[in-house]
Formats: structure tokens, C-alpha cells, sequence
């Protein structure tokens, strides 16, 4: 078998435009790159009949985030809880959680604020304009 190594992590998004705004000048990740996918091929492979993607890839660091917006849009569903078998959330490092946190636009809804679990590691979750979840944590 050959080995595999990760290239990104993906998030389907309603509105790419207001969920770059986001990424990028909330959480302070740069812009790689946005493009557009369309065709057969694309729609045989992601399954949705006359499906294409509008695409933007951002920088964190290690670690590619792809954000998808899809024409047909599928239904809304509710916000993501992690507490639920198949929940996900994308994980990004700080050096200061406080001064993070205290740096929040007002309208960034958060689970909580930053808290310290019993292993030592200071942790935040807030969520994306789409009720994705993003992890914080102080490194």
C-alpha cells in the first residue's frame, strides 16, 4: 500500500465569501489561493448530481484549510455539536489563549471562555459564521 500524507483539511461552507472574511481576519489565516471546479468529473466525484465548487485554500501553518461552497446548496443543518459520533473540528495553536480570546469581534460566538482541562491544556471553541467549530488552543 502507499503511504499517505495529509494535503488538507476540508469545511463545506453556505456563503465562501463571508467565511474567508472570517478565517482570514478573525483567526489570521492568508489567503493561498481561490478557484472554481465544475464538470463531470467533479460532480461523479464528490457525488451531487451538476454539482461545482467554489474553493478557497488558506494557511495555517502545517496544516491547508480548503473552504467549499457548492452549487446546488444542500439543505442547512444544525449547528455542529462535538459530543456526536462523526462531529469534527479544525484545531489551530496560539501562543497566548488570553490575549487571543480578549481579541475577539464582539459577534464571535464562543462555547465558553478559555478554559484549562485537567491534562494542563488551555482550550477555547468558537464557531465559524457556518456554526463550524474551531478549536484554540495555547501551545
Amino acid at each position: 500500500m502507499q503511504s499517505l500524507a495529509a494535503h488538507h483539511v476540508g469545511i463545506t461552507v453556505s456563503d465562501l465569501d463571508r467565511a474567508v472574511a472570517f478565517y482570514r481576519d478573525t483567526l489570521d489565516l492568508a489567503v493561498l489561493d481561490r478557484f472554481s471546479v465544475g464538470g463531470e468529473a467533479f460532480a461523479t466525484g464528490v457525488a451531487v448530481p451538476g454539482a461545482t465548487g467554489r474553493f478557497a485554500h488558506l494557511d495555517a501553518d502545517d496544516v491547508r484549510v480548503e473552504l467549499v461552497e457548492y452549487d446546488p446548496e444542500a439543505p442547512a443543518r444544525a449547528d455542529a455539536s462535538l459530543n456526536e459520533p462523526g462531529a469534527v473540528h479544525l484545531g489551530l495553536a496560539v501562543d497566548d489563549l488570553d490575549t487571543f480570546y480578549e481579541g475577539l469581534p464582539d459577534d464571535v460566538e464562543t462555547l465558553s471562555e478559555p478554559q484549562t482541562t485537567e491534562s494542563g491544556t488551555r482550550i477555547l471553541f468558537v464557531r465559524d459564521p457556518e456554526g463550524n467549530l474551531v478549536e484554540v488552543l495555547e501551545t
